[in-house]
């Protein structure tokens, strides 16, 4: 205690212990000092006495609004509640990077890049944020390649309904999409533009198509799903897509435009059990959560 007081004096500033802070949030999430004095398992007296102390002594500020049994954060305590998440966040960060150096070392993982553009920023960008020093490898091509490659520790796959390989991440609906300005009615023969003549997408846009009636011609084919979507965002064409990847400037065509229903997709995780290691694990666990968000 004598080092940490040193530490204030030098600082001019008194700390704030962790277990206080936690206790701070507790009473944010769950509108009391009862019900959050069970969440950090104190007593109520307890948990009213570290506040107590922290308002009159430490910060000297009033945190809390009473309002009956409940309580509110005021504005200074809405202030805390923001920088109190982060420090809790980054000394959960500490432990998991020092106190677990298995955690160290290179996983490669694979993923039509479509995901890529819509799922794995946030993935990628909170497992880093926990694990510093695991390294990513990224691999990105269409399902049907990724599935023959064995070098791999994670891939993500499109799959039809009814194959049940790997793990369900999540199911989507595929939808047609063209840039606001498309006018279907101009077209004698619908420009499509698709990934692949192999994919789901494209097999079953053509399906579709061929069910009502719909002429249409393969005008645009890439495996760049960036490329595919600059050329419908300029016009030129119509595509199939997860609803989720449909972006802003793209609007969904419907029955009422003269488009037949699509299947849904499942996104799949397959695992390689000739990789597995408590890194590709603890991946696997950061992306079932990110596509299920």
């Amino acid at each position: 205690m004598r080092y940490i007081s040193e530490i204030d004096q030098l600082s001019g500033y008194p700390s704030i212990d962790t277990d206080v802070l936690r206790t701070f949030v507790a009473i944010a999430d769950q509108g009391g000092f009862t019900r959050a004095a069970e969440r950090v398992n104190r007593t109520q007296s307890a948990v009213s006495m570290q506040m107590k102390r922290l308002e009159e002594d430490v910060l000297q500020r009033k945190l809390f609004e009473r309002d009956g049994r409940q309580v509110r954060l005021t504005p200074e305590g809405q202030v805390l509640l923001g920088y109190a998440r982060r420090i809790l966040k980054l000394h959960s960060e500490v432990f998991n990077t020092l106190r677990e150096p298995h955690m160290v070392g290179l996983v490669r993982i694979g993923t039509p890049d479509d995901y890529v553009m819509r799922y794995l920023p946030g993935i990628l960008t909170r497992f880093s944020k926990a694990y510093p020093l695991i390294q990513i490898e990224m691999h990105c091509e269409a399902s049907n390649v990724l599935m023959q490659r064995r070098d791999l520790a994670l891939t993500v796959i499109s799959r039809q309904p009814g194959d049940d390989v790997g793990e369900l991440l999540r199911t989507e609906r595929m939808v047609w999409a063209a840039a606001a300005c498309f006018c279907v009615d101009e077209h004698d023969t619908l420009p499509l533009a698709v990934s692949g003549v192999e994919c789901f997408g494209t097999q079953w846009s053509q399906a579709a198509l061929d069910s009502v009636g719909l002429d249409y011609r393969l005008a645009y084919h890439s495996s760049n799903v960036a490329a595919i979507q600059a050329v419908v965002s300029a016009g030129l064409a119509v595509m199939v897509s997860l609803e989720s990847l449909v972006t802003e400037d793209l609007r969904i065509l419907g029955s009422e435009d003269g488009f037949p229903p699509l299947p849904s997709m499942n996104l799949r995780l397959l695992r390689n059990p000739a990789m597995a290691s408590p890194i590709t694990e603890c991946l696997a666990q950061y992306i079932l959560e990110g596509f299920r968000l």
